[in-house]
């Protein structure tokens, strides 16, 4: 059965011009694309995005490079569409991931690692309603 995931292109794999590449990849890998936009967080957005991370210490460098520059928000649907595409991401750390991964071939640190997947289907639709409105999901 299909389900939803989310998913950001990073600012740093948006300014780095990998955006078309890791679009591909999704789309290769078999994943539908049901709704998608280029946005800037403000500081304020990106900490409420990230608010289950608020008392860590990545905190605020995290909120920071997130309202840095623009990225891409993503609804994706495929069937075990969470673990899927954080096959597709790789792990978080790119010194860490598989070859093939998207963090492998894009990241370029731990801190700014090309981009983001919601860990579970729960977020995945708390998290894809804080950028989509359902007249948005296609």
């Amino acid at each position: 059965m299909s389900n939803l995931t989310f998913g950001i292109i990073k600012p740093d794999a948006v300014k780095n011009g990998h955006t078309g590449k890791i679009i591909d990849r999704i789309l290769a890998d078999g994943f539908e694309i049901r709704a998608m936009k280029l946005i800037h967080q403000t500081k304020k957005q990106a900490e409420g995005f990230y608010a289950v991370h608020s008392e860590r210490p990545f905190f605020g460098e995290l909120t920071e490079f997130m309202s840095s520059a623009p990225c891409v928000v993503l609804c994706l649907e495929k069937e075990n569409a969470v673990p899927e595409w954080r096959n597709l991401m790789g792990a978080t750390n790119p010194a860490e991931a598989d070859e093939g991964t998207l963090r492998k071939e894009f990241a370029t640190s731990l801190g700014e690692n090309a981009v983001h997947g919601s860990d579970s289907d729960d977020n995945a639709a708390i998290e894809i309603a804080y950028f989509f409105s359902k007249l948005e999901l296609v």
